[in-house]
């Protein structure tokens, strides 16, 4: 057998009151493409790190192409042609697309200043957007791209790297359906051209269409390997958390109520001729269906306080109320947990406890003081309630999984009253076990006579979770679909706007 060009052996790594990983051995060979699926908390990340030189490992080897390694550094992992296209972003807003790509590996024209040749940077990087589809040019600035063009340039970064190994961290969080079918797409090219992909998605769907193999990992191990005929969705499930899952729609424990917010005719920022009127309703899950781009976001941010209304009201308890900024909505008790968890949901250097009390510091405080042991206990009863995995509620938030995050943006909020909680995009980046527990805890703040409302790009979810739905389609309702109308080609009817037949 010809050696692999990747090799971990015996990996482990260990953090104080944490173990991340035991004894985890892993290859890939050239042309391979290898899912890498777990739970939050499993490791996942932790392996990929220790690949891209980030993190050292406390034991173990790294064998690249037969040699071998204790650890490596960044510019020893690039330089054994590893490329990583992480999860989170890490583009600066103030260049252009061209730029970001070649950040540091910038053409230069000859001479005693060496500067950059810009149009040599943009005629390299042009061919690679066309390969992905792009469309968006070379010279776009960074802060004009949307969250899925950005996943996209970083995939254009690794690329252009013309690395053998390409890891890639949850490349489609952030994709339409289109950008994810031509991402699939580029792996298959990748995997034609010999270069070697690490696939780590919660998307079970599309591990079960790209990937050769699967490797499992839970609690720090590989639990178990999947060979391509093998990889089946619900083989997959059970290896990652160690059982089935139920089926994703729990129904209500009573009739909603009454409406506790009313949108009426309230038009956004972005589609100012587009009026919305809907209606939350203590007890219900309301869907927020409808294709990116649809003012879902754009519709949340205005209820919460972040942008203006043009026209039209938001009434509670059937009188008009004036939201005119985050504030005026939280003394309402209506929140919002955001798509972009951590640029807009936490603060990353904080610790748990801090982020926790954060919006509610005066619950804590005595005499303009804040009680740090009020706030530790606060932040202890909403650990051990939504099961955040961490040894302290002293670690820092930016140190957590994507789930435990998400859980720590939802503490925030359930430490106080909610009476409208808006979910936007909840599950991103989590995987199906968080996912089971989100949906549960929604669940059961709908029960308790909350008004719910969650908008996902994920139809499967939406159909699920839902009581109801409402499908937006250039920032209007196109229509709203009762529990035994649910279904994928009635979700995209609406949503290309077209009437329902």
């Amino acid at each position: 057998m010809p050696e692999p060009l990747l090799q971990l052996l015996n990996v482990s790594k260990t953090y104080p009151g944490v173990r991340a990983l035991k004894d985890v051995s892993f290859h890939i060979d050239p042309g391979e493409v290898v899912g890498l699926i777990g739970e939050n908390g499993a490791g996942k990340s932790t392996l990929m790190k220790i690949l891209g030189g980030v993190v050292e490992p406390s034991a173990g080897t790294i064998r690249v192409e037969g040699r071998d390694h204790a650890a490596m550094t960044v510019s020893q992992s690039l330089a054994s042609g590893i490329a990583f296209v992480h999860q989170e972003l890490n583009l600066f807003d103030n260049l252009d697309a061209a730029a970001n790509v070649f950040i540091g590996r910038e053409p230069r024209y000859g001479g005693p200043l060496r500067l950059i040749d810009r149009r040599a940077l943009h005629k390299a990087v042009t061919p690679l957007l066309k390969r992905l589809g792009c469309d968006f040019a070379a010279d776009t600035p960074v802060a004009d791209l949307s969250l899925a063009q950005c996943q996209m340039l970083e995939i254009v970064k690794a690329l252009s790297l013309e690395a053998r190994v390409i890891i890639m961290d949850e490349p489609t969080s952030s994709l339409t359906m289109t950008e994810t079918n031509k991402l699939l797409e580029v792996v298959t090219d990748l995997k034609a051209s010999g270069v070697a992909v690490i696939f780590i998605s919660h998307r079970l769907n599309e591990i079960e269409r790209c990937a050769d193999r699967v490797v499992v990992l839970r609690d720090g191990e590989v639990v178990g390997t999947l060979q391509r005929g093998a990889i089946r969705h619900d083989t997959m499930i059970r290896m990652m958390i160690g059982r089935d899952l139920k089926t994703l729609y729990t129904p209500p424990a009573g009739a909603p109520g009454n409406a506790v917010v009313q949108l009426v005719g309230l038009t956004t920022p972005a589609y100012p001729g587009r009026p919305v009127t809907l209606d939350f309703r203590a007890g219900e899950i309301l869907g927020l269906g409808g294709l990116v781009g649809a003012g879902r976001t754009e519709l949340a941010r205005v209820v919460f306080g972040i942008d203006p209304p043009g026209a039209g009201a938001i009434r509670m308890a059937g009188q008009a109320i004036k939201i005119r900024s985050p504030r005026d909505a939280i003394d309402r008790g209506i929140y919002l947990v955001p798509e972009d968890r951590k640029k807009s949901g936490l603060i990353l250097e904080d610790s748990i406890t801090e982020n926790i009390s954060l919006a509610s510091l005066l619950r804590f405080s005595r005499a303009t003081l804040v009680s740090g042991a009020a706030e530790q206990r606060n932040a202890e009863a909403q650990s051990r309630s939504l099961r955040i995995k961490t040894p302290t509620v002293a670690t820092r938030a930016g140190s957590l999984s994507g789930g435990n995050q998400q859980k720590v943006v939802l503490g925030k909020w359930l430490s106080m009253q909610p009476k409208l909680m808006i979910f936007d995009e909840p599950t991103r980046g989590i995987d199906v076990g968080s996912k089971s527990e989100i949906y549960a805890l929604m669940r059961k703040l709908a029960d308790s006579g909350v008004a719910i409302l969650m908008i996902s790009s994920d139809m499967e979810e939406v159909i699920g979770v839902s009581d109801r739905v409402a499908v937006m389609h250039e920032g209007a309702i196109a229509g709203v679909l009762g529990r035994d109308q649910l279904s994928e080609q009635n979700l995209m009817q609406l949503a290309v706007g077209n009437a329902l037949n």
